[in-house]
């Protein structure tokens, strides 16, 4: 059995600019922590959450998109760090709850487990890649008991 609270120690994640209607910081540690420990990650997270037109920028000067997106993984395993930094649009977030009826936290965590997913391997280029991360994000949604 998995000691969480141990393993949570472990993993250490830090957020700048959680949305105000999000609930407690401590409570969003705590389950992206678990997540972690279950995805067998053992590094430091650092989320930033910002607006559409910052992650426009943002999508534009790293990646080249011109386009709005939800999420921007930044794995810095490869420059010899332990850690990730994840850019989240908040406002997107708040656009997709909408769009796919669902509730603001939900859809926070599930951006936010999305995230994490990329960073354990998953992809989502491709048709059976994007199927298998939504039922990856379901399947850890249910698992921390989010309501939809």
């Amino acid at each position: 059995m998995i000691n969480w609270y141990l393993c949570a120690v472990e993993n250490p994640v830090f957020f700048d600019g959680l949305p105000p209607n999000a609930v407690s910081p401590n409570s969003w540690k705590e389950r992206i922590r678990r997540v972690l420990v279950f995805l067998g990650l053992e590094l430091e997270v650092f989320y930033k959450f910002i607006t559409d037109e910052e992650m426009l920028i943002e999508n534009k000067r790293f990646l080249n998109h011109d386009t709005y997106t939800d999420i921007i993984t930044f794995d810095l395993r490869d420059d010899g760090l332990n850690e990730a930094n994840i850019l989240i649009s908040h406002e997107r977030v708040k656009e997709n709850a909408e769009l796919f009826n669902s509730q603001f936290e939900t859809e926070l965590f599930r951006t936010m487990v999305h995230g994490l997913l990329h960073l354990s391997g998953q992809g989502d280029k491709t048709a059976e890649d994007e199927a298998l991360m939504r039922q990856k994000e379901e399947e850890l949604i249910q698992m921390f008991h989010v309501e939809h």
